[in-house]
């Protein structure tokens, strides 16, 4: 078990009690016209807005969030390639609702599929990416309700990859946007969801349209991704992301009369986030905490560390927050240490609360001592 240094420093920001912001409800319900709606912060996770937000519901197409989160942490591991082809099952070709069009046998390659399902939820390309992932689309489901469990999404379970009617099947808004915060941490997808209209390319010479379905992308100052969804038991639903100046926030509406109350309500929601809410740094990723760390068997003796990404607070404009960073840091660090290696945690605490972590890595890398060096610093000591 590694040693370590745990160092507190005084509150960033003072200002009101944590508990007055983790909900609205009741004061504007009307932001958000269907059966369940959920605000937070990106970088933390903190609500702004909350209606019905762990009640089960159905959530359509939605449920695509999870599979593309599993379709890119598997290119993260190595186990996708995005420029590797992948042949199409008369299974998945045959899915109803929205598709491209696969030919059963064709060849197509992975990058092209996930672009087909951010862009126009194409049903036939979740089932080809699923059976390339797991071997049949009952596996990669039971790994979809397996992250799920993983993410603390304890209100959802998932009956296939597509979001297509299938009982027992549902989620909840809290947990819609606990699956799009993760998704929303791989850039990739944003390259995907930019696009409003595209032609999709098949093997044999035809094309299919693709029109991106999330009209906030043309509408909304800020919107650059989210999913749609819709059944006739789940109705209209609508999860989004918006970002502007240094604060991204995430909404979404479940059951929602019609598009355009779905749209309308995730529109209320940002303007609610950005109207009444900032995002506040308390540490900021590439930048010294102002403690060293020793760093046994190197000529550096000590190097700067920073926190590996920026930690914020979610809080009411003009409204004070108590909040203050905490940095742990490894006691016996060794020699040779590389720029960005891990050596210790930073935690921001609200009001006594853990809200966010993140990792602290080395600022620059710490060489070991030559044998020649080694042998100096020894004389020197017994000198």
């Amino acid at each position: 078990m590694k040693k370590q240094i745990i160092i507190a420093l005084a509150a960033a920001v003072a200002f009101a009690p944590f508990s007055d912001y983790g909900t609205v409800k009741g004061r504007a319900e009307e932001l958000a016209d269907a059966k369940a709606a959920y605000l937070c912060d990106f970088e933390s996770g903190t609500p702004a807005y909350q209606k019905n937000e762990t009640e089960r519901l159905p959530i359509a197409s939605m449920c695509k969030i999870m599979t593309l989160l599993l379709c890119f942490e598997a290119a993260d591991e190595g186990q996708l390639r995005y420029d590797e082809p992948v042949t199409v099952s008369e299974n998945a070709s045959g899915m109803g609702g929205s598709q491209v069009f696969l030919d059963t046998g064709l060849t197509y390659s992975a990058s092209e599929l996930l672009k087909s399902v951010v862009v126009c939820s194409a049903n036939d390309s979740c089932v080809a990416l699923a059976e390339r992932l797991s071997g049949s689309e009952g596996m990669f489901v039971e790994r979809m309700n397996e992250r799920a469990r993983e993410l603390g999404a304890e209100n959802t379970l998932f009956a296939n990859c597509t979001g297509l009617p299938k009982e027992p099947q549902y989620s909840c808004a809290k947990d819609v946007s606990i699956m799009l915060r993760e998704l929303l941490r791989h850039e990739k997808y944003f390259e995907f969801a930019k696009i409003r209209l595209e032609d999709f390319s098949h093997p044999d010479g035809r094309t299919t349209s693709m029109t991106n379905t999330n009209k906030l992308l043309r509408s909304y100052n800020g919107c650059d991704g989210g999913k749609t969804g819709f059944t006739n038991r789940a109705g209209f639903c609508l999860a989004a992301t918006a970002k502007r100046g240094n604060m991204r926030v995430i909404s979404v509406v479940i059951g929602a009369k019609d598009s355009k109350s779905r749209f309308a309500g995730v529109s209320n929601l940002f303007d609610y986030a950005f109207s009444a809410f900032e995002s506040r740094n308390i540490v900021e990723a590439g930048k010294p905490i102002g403690v060293k760390l020793p760093v046994r068997g190197s000529r550096q003796r000590e190097i700067d560390v920073c926190p590996e990404r920026t930690l914020s607070i979610f809080c009411k404009k003009g409204e004070a927050e108590d909040a203050a960073p905490e940095f742990i840091l490894d006691s016996d660090v060794k020699a040779p240490l590389e720029k960005g290696a891990a050596v210790g945690e930073a935690i921001i605490y609200r009001g006594g609360v853990e809200t966010d972590r993140c990792k602290l890595v080395a600022s620059e890398s710490a060489d070991r001592f030559s044998w020649g060096e080694a042998y100096k610093k020894i004389a020197e000591k017994m000198i």
